[in-house]
């Protein structure tokens, strides 16, 4: 688990784009099952997510056509919710 001072930032990249933060199993199931697609962002501190996914989930939150919704979980600190999403893709 890291440093909660030190994720922060990462996890505020995507929340400040109106990404909903998922922190435990039932907040992800609650959002996938619901109607509609869902666009999972599995955040991270390595450097694939900074140099590329979440530059990524900020290109594609400016294009017209968008999910219904979309939910993020960091890797190493939301243990359950990233399994959870893992285990329902």
């Amino acid at each position: 688990m890291y440093p909660e001072d030190l994720i922060a930032p990462m996890r505020e990249d995507l929340t400040s784009l109106g990404i909903k933060e998922t922190r435990s199993s039932e907040e992800v199931k609650n959002e996938i099952n619901q109607d509609g697609t869902t666009l999972v962002v599995i955040n991270s501190v390595c450097g694939c997510a900074a140099a590329n996914a979440r530059p990524a989930v900020k290109m594609a939150t400016q294009h017209s056509k968008k999910p219904d919704r979309m939910i993020t979980a960091f890797a190493g600190n939301d243990v359950e919710a990233v399994k959870t999403a893992r285990d329902m893709m």
